[in-house]
Parts: structure tokens; sequence; C-alpha cells
């Protein structure tokens, strides 16, 4: 059998080209090579949502459809909503019964977002994100995990809780499960650092064309030594050539590649390119969306499905963590 895949992304507002290219397609590709769950984690995203969570569930369905619009076959993935599949709650109280306090604060995003959050971060559900995390991977018993580097720590931090509940328990009720990176780590944002919603500098899956243009021409960051039109620019440290690699053809590439060193294309109309690139990729998936979210009762229709699938697993594996931990079956 192929090996079980799992991942997820918190449902917290509309989702943009990094995630597309990021992780949406790797999750598109994975799907076809085993048994495949992609979870919703709305209870993820409450360690700063919590005093927001009207907004929840209207993003979880917005994920949905941006789920489904990417690719996703729910006929060949389990698409579910982590909160309806309470044994992620389970496990996760279980392993921070086994889980050194250090081992949760070594994390290193834990003490970056800490110093640089707009909500109060303050809380055990902040601190104990990875490991609910590691819940989510080994309640399923997925061997394949997809993720972008930022994660890599959160992952290695999964295998040694599993290493550690094994040999309390002299059991080996999971598989240490191994990262499946991108093939895009990092997408860059409108300003040269990476895209990121609380940067402000993203290109949403919902942006309309013009306001794709217009966040490309007006404020794409280019070569910050090419003062003029006439003078050489340099592709290799101007953001608008990541982008060019990411969403152009090879032609594109190449021509931007080489009239760019000789001053032959002005920045102006280099992003303009890029901007069509970017919006023929994108206006797609966009369609869909809009598609899918006029049909509610079908994505609440495809998550009722997917999280029934993924409890049925879910409660398997339940039944082998508490008879490894001498737990009452009555």
């Amino acid at each position: 059998m192929q090996p079980r895949v799992l991942s997820g992304i918190q449902p917290s507002g509309s989702q943009h080209i990094g995630h597309l290219v990021g992780a949406l397609d790797n999750f598109t590709r994975l799907q076809g090579e085993g048994e495949a769950f992609y979870m919703i984690a709305d209870w993820h995203a409450l360690t700063s949502k919590y005093e927001a969570v009207e907004e929840v569930w209207p993003a979880t369905l917005e994920l949905t459809a941006t789920y489904l619009a990417a690719g996703l076959d729910p006929q060949k993935a389990t698409i579910f909503v982590q909160s309806l599949v309470k044994e992620h709650a389970e496990l996760h109280l279980l392993l921070s019964m086994i889980t050194p306090l250090s081992w949760l604060e070594r994390v290193p995003t834990y003490k970056e977002k800490l110093q640089n959050a707009v909500a109060d971060l303050g809380s055990y559900g902040f601190l104990g994100y990875p490991l609910l995390q590691t819940a989510d991977i080994i309640v399923y018993k997925a061997r394949k995990v997809p993720v972008g580097e930022d994660q890599l720590f959160h992952l290695e931090l999964a295998r040694e809780v599993v290493r550690r509940f094994n040999h309390l328990y002299q059991r080996e009720v999971f598989p240490e499960p191994e990262a499946v990176l991108t093939k895009t780590p990092k997408v860059p944002g409108l300003d040269g650092r990476k895209m990121s919603k609380s940067y402000g500098n993203c290109v949403y899956l919902r942006d309309t064309d013009a306001a794709i243009l217009e966040k490309c021409t007006r404020q794409m960051a280019s070569d910050p030594a090419r003062v003029r039109k006439t003078d050489p620019g340099n592709p290799e440290i101007c953001p608008v050539f990541e982008f060019h690699k990411l969403f152009s053809d090879a032609a594109t590439v190449e021509l931007v590649n080489v009239e760019c060193r000789r001053a032959g294309i002005g920045c102006f109309d280099c992003k303009k390119r890029v901007a069509e690139a970017v919006i023929r990729r994108v206006a797609p998936v966009r369609e869909r969306i809009e598609d899918s979210l006029s049909r509610p009762a079908d994505l609440q229709a495809v998550l009722k499905d997917g999280s029934a699938r993924a409890r049925a697993v879910a409660v398997e594996t339940m039944e082998d963590v508490r008879a490894a931990m001498r737990m009452p079956a009555l």
C-alpha cells in the first residue's frame, strides 16, 4: 500500500498565490499517490481567532472551495474539518501528558510569533499548537506530510513524540512521519519579503484581474539598483524575475533574463508581463472558487462526507492508543 498523506491549512481568510504554488499544487499531486487526507484546521485558527469565532466557519467554506478549485478531488482525497473529528483533541490531550514542556518552548516559531503578534498569544493553545499538529498527523498514521520549510521543526517534534510514545508503551503504534517538501519553498511577496498575510504583500486567489494588474505594476518591488529605464538590471536580485520563473512560460523567462540585463525592457513592462502570467494562472481558480461558494450546500456535503471518513480512521487509531496506554475499553 502507498503511504498515507496528511496535511492541512488554517481557515484564516482568502488564500494567496503562495499557497497555490507552495502548498495546493503539492496537495493535488500527492492525492494520486496514496490515501490522502487534507484538513481544514479550524481549531488551529482559534489560537489567534478566539475573539473572532464568527469568521471561522465562512473561512472554512471558502477554504473548501479553494481546495476544490485548486484540483483536489473528494473522490481521491478526504477533505475534512478538524473540529468534526474529536479524536484529534483526545490524542492531543494524551500526548500532552508525555511531552516535556521544554520541547514546546524551543519551537523557533513560538517566540518569533509571540513577539510579532497583534493578538494576545500567551495561551496554552498557542504553546501547544505544534503538539496538536502532531496529533493531527499521527491520528491517521500518516507517513507523508506535505509542508513548507518553515514547518520542518514542527514535523521533527512530531517524530520525537512518536518515538517517545512508542518507547514508553512498548508498542509501534505510530510510524514516524516524513516531510514532503514543495518544489516552491518560498514565494516572494510584493515587497520582496516572503508572501504573508501578516505583511500585507499578497496577491490573493480571489483578486480581480484589475487588482492583480494594479498590485503587480504599482506595488511589486524590483531591482533596487535600477533607477532609470536605460540602466541595465540584474534579474537574479529582482523579485519580479522570481515571479516570472514561477508563472511565466520559458520563452518569457528567457526574454526577460536577456533584455533586463541590457536594459532592453523596462521594469513597468516587465511587471505587466508578470501580471498577465499571474492572471492566466489565477483567473480559472478564482472562477471555480466563486462558483463553489455560490453552492454552499455542496461544500457542506463534501465536508460532512470527508469528516465522517476521516473520523472512521481516527477512531481505529484511538483504539490502538488506548490499548497501548492500558485504558479501559468497556
